[in-house]
């Protein structure tokens, strides 16, 4: 898969690109100034129903609020997903405040600060230990606030996952309890006022290879059917975590669902149904229900040749999105997909960088990208930019303003 095919996924009318029907210039008058995230709701409405399509029925999805905590985005996903996953007391809060019910809602993440605990049982949330620790600090407060509190173990299990953007389980991690040592925690929890629901094993993200994910997805059922063993109460939650890549990079190709979606059908009907008939089985995705409804659309203030190279200077930069600058988790740097936005049906011309207005190297959002002759005034658009994004870059890094984000 090619940046043009991306880009190609996307309307354009009248040479400007249209985002949730709506051209790109009479969107950027609307927000009022650049730069800006946009996310289209109707491509959010697209990949939920292709996902509800594909996988089987007894499959409940969980959006993993990390990837977009914008409140508009959370709000119109609780309408669509099945549970919320979140991974701080704001996320949190923003959570509760959409119609979804605090029993569908986790708390997950490693360093869960007493006070945040606390919120979390006062609230009725499913609290996903990471440590002995967490598990005696949620037992304190359930004994503080007179209240039985809802837990799932976190295993890091002990295997790992190849060809994962990022690793999260297997050999030693800040992440869960290690699989050998479960047991003992299960039986800690046996004797304390706790409801204990289940499991959460998550081994890895941004994964495009779905025979990796089934292999993946098959041991962790194995390895929770062994842990089922050692739990004081019968499994009634099985989160087995996400992973789900999108396509970024040239030569990236969209993950095969549908192969992902009849080993999921496998492992429902011959192992989990079978063996713990009241669980809930749930599968958690985050970037994969909004990474690809978003772009982040920034204007061009300067055009400028140095020795044979042109750069266009823009309003945003690295500080806004930090990944498409190379500086979130890529080993080696390569470019997002990238168009001018207000020039989609012109030809591409001589390649150009596309640089933000940082004092710094490391501001790049497009090195040597062949795209149409952009002058200042024209919008830079950046693809695949509705997971990781604003929340996920050093917003305060040299004190410009905060970009608006638009659910359109």
């Amino acid at each position: 898969m090619t940046a043009r095919d991306v880009v190609a996924t996307w309307d354009h009318v009248g040479g400007q690109l249209v985002v949730g029907g709506t051209p790109l210039e009479r969107l950027a008058s609307r927000v009022g100034s650049t730069p800006f995230f946009a996310y289209d709701r109707a491509r959010i409405d697209g990949r939920v129903a292709t996902l509800r399509a594909t996988l089987p029925p007894g499959i409940h999805l969980s959006y993993a609020m990390k990837a977009n905590p914008m409140p508009a985005v959370v709000q119109h996903l609780a309408r669509l997903v099945d549970s919320i996953d979140v991974a701080s007391a704001l996320e949190m809060q923003t959570a509760l405040d959409t119609s979804m019910p605090a029993s569908r809602i986790s708390f997950a993440g490693p360093g869960k600060t007493e006070r945040e605990i606390g919120q979390a049982v006062a609230a009725g949330v499913l609290i996903e230990l990471e440590s002995t620790t967490e598990a005696r600090r949620v037992v304190a407060a359930g004994e503080r606030l007179g209240l039985r509190p809802r837990v799932a173990v976190r295993v890091n299990p002990d295997f790992a996952v190849k060809g994962s953007g990022m690793r999260m389980g297997g050999g030693p991690q800040q992440f869960g309890v290690d699989a050998e040592r479960v047991p003992d925690l299960l039986a800690e929890l046996g004797s304390a006022d706790v409801d204990v629901e289940g499991f959460h094993i998550f081994a890895g993200s941004q994964n495009l290879r779905a025979e990796i994910i089934c292999e993946a997805q098959t041991r962790t059922v194995d390895l929770v059917l062994s842990l089922a063993e050692a739990c004081p109460t019968p499994v009634r939650y099985v989160n087995l975590g996400g992973g789900f890549g999108i396509p970024y990079f040239e030569k990236d190709e969209p993950l095969d669902l549908t192969a992902i979606g009849d080993n999921l059908g496998d492992l429902l009907e011959h192992r989990i149904q079978p063996n713990l008939p009241e669980a809930r089985t749930v599968i958690e995705l985050g970037r994969y229900l909004v990474g690809e409804s978003g772009v982040y659309v920034t204007r061009v203030v300067d055009r400028k040749e140095s020795r044979g190279q042109v750069y266009l200077v823009v309003d945003g930069g690295m500080h806004h999105q930090l990944a498409a600058s190379g500086n979130f988790g890529q080993a080696i740097r390569r470019n997002y997909p990238v168009a001018i936005g207000t020039q989609m049906a012109e030809p591409d011309d001589s390649p150009v960088t596309v640089v933000g207005c940082l004092c710094t190297p490391l501001d790049l959002l497009g090195d040597k990208v062949p795209l149409p002759r952009a002058d200042i005034g024209d919008l830079v658009v950046v693809f695949q930019a509705g997971a990781y994004g604003l929340t996920a870059s050093p917003t305060a890094f040299l004190g410009h303003p905060a970009p608006a984000e638009v659910l359109v």
